[in-house]
């Protein structure tokens, strides 16, 4: 009776100090980042059987538990993801917020500044002094959008390099998940003996590779982890752990982005496919937000430049000759794959014909083996090439003129940028306050000897007039007998008439008179006003007076106010604040988010912790209670024992 009291005692004592034991585990890991309260389960010993009934022989602890619950646990991990992701964004779009709001040295001063210049030549048409600052306010502005291209160029090799810093950490938690996987696993799958303190190390690791890729967790066999990312690529399996690699994307070698390996190859994942974490923020942030940015800067710098020049080059110099580029236009960047087939003949090129037509988004182009398809990337609207002469065919999309020629391989691709240049390359093309275009190649006349109101608009020209000039000077007269008729036209010019937006063509070398109607010959643009009389006269001339005339730069400062981006609705300075409002309102919503997300996290991280966080206010109640227990148990031990000796003194 005396030795199964001793047994009975001993377990208790056992019992108790393990309870101790993990208890104070409990108190010394209680700071420590991902630890699981542990607790000690006790159950009774097998019962003995007597004549008189069952007798218990004391008891046994059936399992250390790790008190954690992994639907608190995955939500945690979920908001975690969530939140780093949306921290990453924030960091990196408050700076091109920052970058284009700035008021005092910022594109939009800029733009203010060259087109007050533009104002002071208007007015001082002669004036060196005031052509000089023009020359020096057009560098400013270019050296502007340069300065911005290069600041987004600047966050967007920061972005690489994030990537790259990403995707090794991203490979180091999954060697180590595979490790703790195999050390799991060494300890079998017995019931109740789960090595809990390397449980929580994986799950902090898990916790931390949600910080830089959502990761999706599933059990496996032998207590094992199995880690999927993107679209269900696995990055641990088991023991074994999967590598992601930084590579160069095959259409630019500059911009990095994040490849599956599997062997010894390298396959490039979709970037919208690693969502959350530090890593999807980066790319998403890079995708939705830095290219495009980069994207409507160019497309505001090409637009400029392609409606400036066209304009300039209506116009004439100092010396009489005919305006050249005002600004440097960037061309539109078109690169082949580096894994095209090299047996492929196929090109393709591209140039911006329309700024009013231009997106901000970038197209890829790619071939089946007999057709090409453009895929305007910012909705994935795709088109068809067709019909395509290998010899050589054009297709214009959204203001740019594709064109294709060649026979490309199945599967070779193309991106084409066709405004991510524009701000690094546009420049000023002129050299001397000599070359700026400010006049009209032409001036028109009424003879102080005409007998009626008649007049005639200073006139301007198009493009045309420069391709074939007319003969000057043009002399037209009004004959009122031969019915209100202007003639005195290039003979076999086509002249086109327009009034109250009728249009109407006349050969012969005469058309109606109206007033209020608007001429076209030859390049040669006229309107026509007032109340002519019989043989009353208006001359066509060659403008010999280029260096005080005013009027082309009049017509160049006048695009400062014009609709032109957008299909016609929008002007420079607008354009940019849409561009400017976009990225504002889209840090806004990134910041609200990410202080959403971060209240979430503490939510689901409370609700986490408490089943699994450490009191310490309880634990020290536990110590109490487990001491006494230790106390009992050896009272009973000690009973035991006297008992033991009662019973050897009898028997002497």
């Amino acid at each position: 009776m005396s030795g199964n009291l001793l047994s009975i005692g001993k377990s208790g004592l056992f019992a108790a100090q393990t309870a101790l034991t993990t208890t104070g585990h409990n108190i010394t890991n209680a700071n420590v980042e991902g630890y699981s309260r542990q607790g000690v389960v006790q159950a009774n010993s097998t019962t003995m059987e007597t004549g008189a009934g069952f007798v218990g022989t004391g008891t046994r602890v059936a399992e250390i538990k790790r008190y954690s619950d992994d639907f608190l646990n995955n939500q945690v991990r979920t908001a975690t993801a969530s939140t780093a992701s949306l921290d990453s964004y924030y960091s990196q779009i408050s700076q091109i917020d920052n970058l284009l709001a700035d008021t005092t040295s910022g594109l939009s001063p800029a733009m203010q500044n060259f087109f007050s210049s533009v104002q002071d030549v208007t007015g001082n048409g002669a004036s060196i002094p005031s052509r000089q600052a023009l020359l020096s306010s057009s560098e400013t502005l270019a050296g502007s959008f340069q300065q911005i291209d290069a600041r987004l160029e600047e966050i967007g090799a920061g972005v690489n390099t994030q990537i790259e810093t990403n995707v090794n950490l991203i490979n180091t938690y999954a060697k180590q998940i595979a490790e703790i996987n195999n050390k799991i696993g060494s300890y079998g799958s017995i019931e109740h003996r789960a090595p809990n303190d390397l449980l929580d190390q994986r799950d902090q690791i898990v916790m931390e590779l949600n910080k830089h890729v959502k990761a999706t967790v599933t059990a496996g066999s032998n207590n094992a982890y199995n880690i999927s990312i993107g679209n269900g690529q696995p990055l641990v399996v088991g023991q074994q752990a999967f590598q992601l690699a930084a590579m160069q994307t095959p259409t630019d070698l500059t911009r990095l982005t994040v490849g599956y390996v599997t062997g010894d190859k390298v396959t490039q994942l979709p970037e919208n496919a690693l969502s959350g974490g530090e890593l999807g923020g980066l790319l998403e942030f890079r995708s939705g937000t830095l290219d495009r940015v980069q994207n409507s800067i160019g497309r505001l710098a090409i637009g400029m430049a392609f409606t400036f020049n066209s304009q300039h080059k209506l116009g004439i110099d100092g010396s009489g000759q005919q305006g050249k580029d005002f600004f440097v236009q960037a061309p539109a960047s078109v690169t082949a794959a580096a894994d095209n087939a090299r047996t492929s003949t196929g090109k393709v090129g591209a140039v911006v014909t329309d700024p009013t037509q231009l997106t901000d988004s970038d197209y890829k182009v790619e071939s089946d083996g007999s057709n090409f398809f453009v895929t305007r990337l910012s909705d994935n609207q795709r088109t068809k090439v067709d019909p395509y002469n290998p010899g050589g065919t054009t297709r214009t999309i959204d203001g740019v003129e594709f064109s294709f020629s060649g026979n490309a391989a199945a599967g070779d691709n193309y991106l084409v940028r066709p405004t991510a240049n524009g701000a690094s390359g546009f420049g000023v093309a002129l050299s001397d306050v000599s070359q700026i275009a400010a006049g009209s190649p032409i001036a028109t006349a009424a003879p102080i000897a005409n007998k009626g109101t008649g007049q005639v608009s200073a006139g301007s020209v198009s493009a045309g007039y420069f391709t074939a000039p007319p003969s000057l000077p043009v002399s037209l007269s009004f004959d009122a007998a031969g019915g209100g008729q202007l003639t005195g036209f290039p003979a076999g010019a086509t002249v086109t008439m327009t009034l109250n937006g009728a249009t109407t063509t006349h050969t012969g070398g005469s058309a109606p008179f109206k007033s209020g109607a608007s001429y076209s010959f030859s390049g040669v643009n006229l309107t026509m006003a007032g109340a002519p009389q019989q043989g009353d006269t208006f001359t066509v001339n060659a403008n010999t007076a280029g260096t005080a005339d005013t009027r082309n730069i009049q017509a160049l400062g006048a695009l400062q106010t014009k609709n032109i981006f957008n299909g016609g609705s929008a002007t420079y300075q607008s354009a940019f604040a849409q561009t400017v409002s976009a990225v504002g309102n889209k840090t806004r919503e990134v910041q609200v988010n990410a202080s959403a997300g971060e209240a979430l996290l503490k939510q689901v991280q409370g609700a986490a912790s408490d089943v699994s966080g450490v009191n310490l206010d309880e634990e020290a109640t536990n110590l109490l209670k487990y001491q006494q227990a230790y106390q009992a148990a050896g009272k009973v031990m000690q009973i035991a024992n006297t008992i033991f000796d009662t019973l050897l003194s009898i028997g002497r």
